[in-house]
């Protein structure tokens, strides 16, 4: 049994409220749908930020809230789940970002909006102050919908480990310039070709890695995963499931990676655990699963967090 060692991430990017539509049958284009529509705080930095901390770390989430509805709830929901906002930016007068989608009757998503303006007042100027206090941290999460600036001078100026999320093709390529400063990557297989201009998938890791990201999880989809490490590699087929939704996988394959990393488990274990976070989020109505709590002792690492001894 290992004792889990509780670690401080910092996790900077974006927080939404999602605006999710869901067909009750097959969709029809350019007609109303019958279905449910639900309302839900989200967004890729803001889901890593509360998987990390349902896994049981001690997180701080940099982001930008307008003084509006949808901001003063997203706040509301993030203090609920004892995140840290005291480095978050908030911009009067501003709206709050949104994302909206529709997914299929199975879960899938089939298009959205994302309404994230906000999210570029996270600039150098607005950060510079902060970095003193982002480098006291065990490892610091990025997620691309930052602005290229604001994500070069963090990979310049912070010290300690960095991570990041691609969160979607249009926005991978901004992770361009910072591969070398990242410790670990999860991209889907769309993600690591647009990254790399590679097509299949041991070609596009080993291009990863040799950009400098020192670990690669490479999620395929219906052909499982393929982690990279050094001149390890290795497939994991996938876990068989029954989707729900899809909203959310992605970020919690990711938070379940850094905080594996950063307790120090094999690439293996590290893979099965950012696997079984996905999957676990796949099998969930809402883009966070409360079953990530219970992931950790799964894997035969306990946590006096959740008041249990080793």
């Amino acid at each position: 049994m290992i004792l889990q060692d509780p670690k401080r991430i910092a996790v900077i990017g974006g927080m939404n409220m999602d605006i999710g539509g869901r067909a009750a049958g097959t969709l029809q284009m350019r007609d109303s749908n019958p279905g449910v529509v639900s309302l839900r705080p989200g967004g890729v930095g803001r889901n890593i930020a509360q998987n990390l901390r349902l896994l049981g770390a001690e997180v701080s989430l940099v982001s930008a809230v307008g003084d509006d509805a949808f901001g003063r709830e997203l706040q509301a929901s993030c203090e609920a789940l004892g995140l840290d906002l005291s480095m978050t930016l908030r911009r009067p007068r501003e709206r709050s970002s949104t994302y909206l989608y529709v997914t299929d009757d199975g879960g899938d998503m089939l298009l959205a909006v994302s309404d994230m303006d906000i999210v570029d007042r996270i600039t150098p100027e607005a950060l510079a102050p902060l970095l003193d206090r982002l480098n006291g941290f065990d490892a610091v999460v990025l997620d691309a919908n930052l602005s290229q600036a604001a994500l070069n001078f963090l990979s310049e100026k912070l010290t300690v480990p960095l991570y990041a999320d691609p969160v979607s093709t249009a926005k991978a390529e901004k992770l361009l310039p910072i591969l070398p400063r990242l410790r670990a990557l999860k991209p889907n297989a769309l993600e690591a070709r647009h990254l790399t201009g590679e097509k299949e998938a041991l070609r596009c890791a080993h291009a990863l890695l040799n950009r400098g990201v020192k670990r690669v999880l490479l999620s395929l989809g219906a052909e499982g995963m393929l982690a990279a490490e050094g001149e390890r590699v290795l497939r994991l087929p996938r876990q068989k499931i029954t989707v729900v939704n899809t909203t959310g996988a992605g970020d919690a394959a990711t938070a379940a990676m850094v905080w594996a990393d950063l307790q120090g488990l094999d690439l293996e274990t590290t893979a099965r655990f950012s696997q079984t976070a996905g999957a676990l989020t796949c099998q969930c109505l809402e883009a966070n699963s409360p079953a990530l709590s219970e992931l950790p002792e799964q894997f035969g690492i306990r946590s006096s967090e959740f008041g249990m001894d080793p």
